[in-house]
């Protein structure tokens, strides 16, 4: 898994925010870390505290994850669709009341400026933006949006993520609302009670489990933290086992798999760039994607799995040969497969699965092999 230093990426900016269940982490023995502009959790003390052990947990259990510090955005106003439709590569037609959706925000070259999650709500589309990337996104935004379009950034409101195989059982016990808990499918969402209060559950997640994310009031947080966590089945989880649970989903982190440099052809994105405006285009560096779709690119993003026991880290060069083509964006050991693996981009030529490869570290060439993403398979919950 990442060390300390590739997990705690340290933005300067200071002082640092506070999320609002602080207290409730440093309760818990949480040791706080700089990312994305917060102090968050990286790992908890305690019998099942420590990277290796809260991933193992999620894997079999179910996890607590605070992520407040994504940026939840709510956008309405007249002609909704089609503004956003102006920003972002998405077909809001097919986008029904309830459903939730992967989608890119790129510039005018195609470069990724973030990756996030659109929903439709009555009147209104929910963003989730990443943490370190929300005010540029929010800056963006509303330079792209017409002005009869609000956009509201509801920093008055906490984001949970309960993962895991056990998860649904947990949470199923304090959600009350129209319909069970169990009407949500993976990439759904819905309206719910806990404790009282009114909270937005989405099924998804970014550890490759089934889960939960779930949008409440900030005053909430901390009684629905703890509420969950007096069920046997679940602990709190920091960003340490976050990370390596999203690289054995074989999930981008952006800022690492992603950038203004890369295209999401490139990243094997083209999930994100919904089918209508893969030849409609009129988004933001729509003439790239467009060429790269038909023509291919030059390099691709690709798991690779590393021979020995030695983790290869971001920056690692990876070696055809003698031939320098590619780098690793991310890298870590994978408590699962009890073997290191890693992310990079490629050159093509070199990014068949099953290819044999070198990655250079610390000196020394480490045997790989490139592997289909996921790692681990996913396990979302798709219905009976």
């Amino acid at each position: 898994m990442s060390d300390d230093h590739d997990i705690a990426e340290a933005f300067e900016e200071l002082p640092l925010e506070k999320l609002p269940l602080d207290a409730w982490h440093r309760a818990r023995g949480a040791r706080m870390v700089p990312f994305a502009g917060y102090e968050m959790p990286i790992q908890y003390a305690g019998e099942h505290g420590g990277i290796v052990a809260e991933h193992n947990w999620t894997r079999t259990n179910a996890g607590l994850f605070d992520v407040s510090h994504m940026g939840q955005l709510l956008l309405s106003g007249p002609d909704l669709d089609s503004a956003v439709e102006a920003v972002l590569p998405i077909d809001l037609s097919t986008l029904r009341l309830g459903q939730q959706r992967y989608s890119l925000l790129l510039d005018e070259e195609g470069g990724v400026l973030d990756d996030l999650m659109v929903s439709r709500w009555p009147d209104a589309l929910f963003l989730v933006v990443n943490g370190a990337t929300k005010w540029d996104d929010i800056g963006k935004l509303r330079e792209a949006l017409p002005d009869d379009i609000t956009l509201h950034h509801m920093d008055e409101h906490a984001l949970l993520a309960l993962q895991g195989p056990k998860a649904a059982d947990a949470l199923a016990r304090h959600a009350t609302g129209e319909y069970p808990l169990s009407a949500l499918t993976f990439m759904k969402l819905g309206r719910f009670q806990i404790a009282g209060h009114d909270v937005t559950i989405a099924r998804a997640g970014y550890t490759g489990e089934d889960g939960f994310e779930i949008s409440l009031p900030a005053e909430a947080a901390a009684e629905v933290a703890e509420l969950l966590c007096g069920e046997p089945e679940v602990q709190p989880i920091g960003l340490g086992a976050r990370d390596s649970l999203r690289l054995e989903a074989g999930l981008p982190l952006y800022g690492h798999d992603l950038s203004p440099d890369t295209s999401p052809i490139e990243a094997g994105l083209i999930f994100g760039i919904n089918k209508r405006r893969r030849t409609e285009g009129g988004f933001p560096g729509a003439d790239r994607i467009i060429r790269e779709i038909n023509e291919g690119t030059a390099r691709k993003w690709v798991g690779l799995k590393i021979d020995g026991r030695m983790p290869a880290r971001e920056g690692a060069e990876v070696f055809a040969g003698a031939d320098s083509i590619g780098t690793v964006t991310s890298g870590g050991f994978s408590p699962t497969l009890g073997a290191p693996i890693a992310m990079a981009y490629v050159a093509t030529a070199h990014s068949a699965p099953g290819t044999a490869l070198e990655i250079e570290v610390r000196g020394k060439r480490l045997a790989a092999t490139v592997s289909p993403m996921p790692f681990v398979p996913h396990r979302y919950y798709r219905g009976n």
